[in-house]
């Protein structure tokens, strides 16, 4: 099969420089004590070869700041700049990428653009964030600018950004999920702006889990009338998947760039064909700071298409996410995939809290005071049908949550009762 030969043809080389070198998996190497010479196919890097997890990165960058010692290169050669959102961690991670590595990325973005359908020299795309220092917003923009007109709107109001919509005739959003909800909803009498005077048909979506949720995206096709596509990628590998016009709610993996697997977290072996697990992934194109065997964290379903890698349903959840509250297990997303049921939640947040030594939840919300008490009733019933378990829901006043531009966190510890 030409892909796997070509995935070992890079991996190979990617190992035996990796062998030669003083740097963080050079040691590991020879810790390991493999016989890189003796390797002769994928399935023996996979037998020889230990998981890379984030605690040992940051070990790395601890002992050795700032950049540790996983580069391939000398450090002047290193021209970008990116680091993690730490929302995992509380602690973000900073990542250097020599010219070669970023345009490896850039191409792959490139991808996303194609699969979306995307018209070179005609569309339009609107970035409709921050522009921190997080990988996925520079690399999708330089990407883009290649190609298409690209609108960037860093530092502007919601308003601002619906009315930028309008006037330079955007046909593509970008941003996450739940931002592009946020400015959905300003649609009409809140803004000014209205739909007929927006161009936007269709909306790209990366950094969480909702573009994949059936009454996510639901929900915001209904908003926007226009098509959503998901995405997903992180700054410690890059961009990772993308979906195809024709096969919604599948995130199609880049393996000609990444080495994929998709393991039971347990016992790290491969699961089968339609069953889930963790996505484990080793880059293939981003030689100046490879990873080997990298444990994402992204909980997803294994679906073998063609001989291609699929993730079946997008991003599940995290692996780490799952809370478990009298004896029910919990995603994130799942609550969330109920929520958006009720378009009358303008926002809502979760609160989870000791009880008598257990955990339990409750959910906060917001919506219109009209019709709450009848809402929250069939939302509280919602829950109870979905989980089989009880969850308080409290109604909050309006604008007393916060709003998220970038990564979502509607998930907080609150004191023990």
């Amino acid at each position: 099969m030409r892909l796997r030969s070509n995935q070992w043809r890079k991996l190979r080389s990617i190992v035996l420089n990796l062998a030669t070198t003083d740097s963080f998996y050079g040691k590991k190497i020879r810790e390991w004590e493999l016989k890189v010479s003796r390797m002769n196919r994928i399935e023996d890097f996979i037998a020889q070869v230990p998981f890379t997890v984030k605690a040992d990165i940051q070990a790395d960058r601890a002992a050795h700041p700032p950049f540790g010692t996983m580069l391939t290169r000398a450090i002047h050669q290193y021209t970008r700049f990116c680091q993690t959102s730490g929302t995992s961690t509380g602690e973000p991670m900073a990542w250097v990428d020599t010219p070669e590595s970023w345009d490896a990325m850039l191409k792959c973005w490139q991808r996303v653009f194609d699969a979306a359908g995307l018209v070179k020299g005609r569309d339009r795309i609107f970035f409709a964030f921050s522009f921190g220092p997080f990988l996925g917003f520079w690399t999708a923009y330089e990407a883009a600018a290649k190609d298409y007109l690209v609108i960037p709107t860093g530092g502007l109001s919601s308003q601002a950004r619906l009315e930028a919509m309008a006037r330079y005739g955007a046909t593509v959003l970008c941003c996450t999920p739940t931002y592009a909800l946020r400015l959905g909803e300003l649609i009409g009498e809140a803004s000014g702006v209205e739909r007929m005077g927006l161009r936007i048909n269709k909306i790209i979506v990366a950094g969480e889990t909702g573009g994949s949720v059936p009454e996510v995206r639901e929900r915001l096709e209904k908003l926007w009338d226009a098509r959503v596509f998901d995405h997903h990628g992180m700054t410690e590998v890059g961009p990772v998947s993308y979906e195809a016009e024709d096969m919604p709610r599948q995130l199609i993996v880049m393996e000609d760039a990444y080495l994929a697997e998709v393991v039971d977290p347990k016992t790290g072996q491969e699961v089968p064909d339609g069953e889930c697990g963790e996505l484990i992934l080793t880059t293939l194109d981003r030689t100046a700071c490879p990873l080997l065997r990298y444990r994402t964290g992204d909980w997803v379903k294994k679906k073998l298409h063609r001989g291609r890698l699929i993730l079946d349903g997008g991003i599940l959840s995290r692996v780490d996410d799952m809370v478990v509250i009298r004896g029910v297990n919990i995603y994130p997303s799942a609550i969330d995939a109920v929520v958006r049921q009720f378009p009358e939640i303008s926002e809502y947040m979760v609160e989870q809290r000791k009880v008598d030594a257990m955990d339990e939840i409750e959910l906060l919300v917001e919506m219109d005071g009209n019709i709450a008490k009848s809402a929250l009733k069939r939302l509280e019933s919602k829950l109870r049908d979905t989980f089989s378990l009880r969850i308080t829901v409290k109604l909050v006043e309006p604008d007393s949550l916060p709003r998220h531009e970038f990564k979502a966190r509607r998930w907080r510890l609150a004191a023990a009762e």
